[in-house]
């Protein structure tokens, strides 16, 4: 494997409830790398999401997952995550009775298996909320209890400063977001790029989030397929045609 390669999915085949979704998907994301994963809506984008996190929901039928040149095909979530590999939800789990904070540092403590200083850590997490206009006072809340939708995803992104993985990939990251959150997640990501040099794979059909981002490659998804690879310049042509021209190919092969 080149040194430069970080994520290698071979030809991979995904089941959801014995439906076949992913139909041989093959993807190289190099280090760091930005990603972006488009489509129509039902299409398999988060399905690809959620299998290369290991979500035990999504079989992989065949095909091969390596990562930093180890096979983790069949790797449970936990290990994938120590791994350094993030995935960002759609919609965000409320977890009442654990705070934003302990959340935090217990995963960095899994992550890193050091104890995290609580002086340093709290230190960190203040300049990283900082970053993404975050009222202090959400570190001590139950994480995403009574949050709305856009805290809810900034809470995310400060997931993902904080832990600062290899490779972080982002599911409609901006669902939901009104401009000015859109504006704040964007700065985040951007904080991630540049600071943390990782890579990523962002899955979405909307660009707005993509605005301010440096992208390497552009990916088109139809019916379980990966079938266009461009770079950044196709998120633009996306977004002034669509996504009919690649489905009506996709129709007639």
């Amino acid at each position: 494997m080149s040194e430069k390669q970080l994520l290698n999915v071979k030809n991979l085949y995904v089941d959801v409830e014995e439906k076949q979704i992913l139909h041989g998907v093959d993807l190289l994301i190099g280090k760091g790398e930005t990603h972006v994963l488009m489509g129509p809506n039902g299409t398999g984008k988060s399905t690809l999401g959620y299998a290369l996190m290991g979500n035990p929901r999504y079989t992989v039928k065949s095909g091969e997952i390596w990562f930093q040149g180890k096979n983790i095909t069949e790797a449970p979530v936990n290990e994938r995550a120590k791994a350094g590999i993030f995935l960002s939800f759609q919609n965000p789990l409320e977890v009442p009775g654990v705070t934003l904070s302990s959340f935090i540092r217990n995963a960095l403590e899994q992550k890193t298996g050091k104890r995290q200083r609580l002086y340093d850590f709290k230190k960190e997490l203040e300049r990283t909320m900082e970053i993404l206009q975050m009222d202090p006072s959400y570190a001590e809340r139950d994480l995403n209890v009574g949050f709305s939708g856009g805290e809810k995803k900034k809470a995310e992104i400060l997931q993902l400063l904080m832990l600062k993985p290899s490779l972080a990939i982002l599911d409609e990251t901006d669902s939901g977001l009104d401009v000015d959150a859109v504006r704040t997640v964007s700065a985040g990501i951007e904080e991630y790029q540049k600071n943390c040099k990782g890579s990523l794979l962002i899955i979405t059909h909307s660009t707005k989030i993509l605005e301010s981002l440096s992208v390497d490659y552009t990916h088109v998804m139809v019916e379980g397929k990966i079938i266009q690879t461009g770079d950044a310049s196709l998120v633009e042509e996306i977004n002034r045609n669509g996504f009919a021209k690649y489905e009506k190919t996709e129709q007639n092969q």
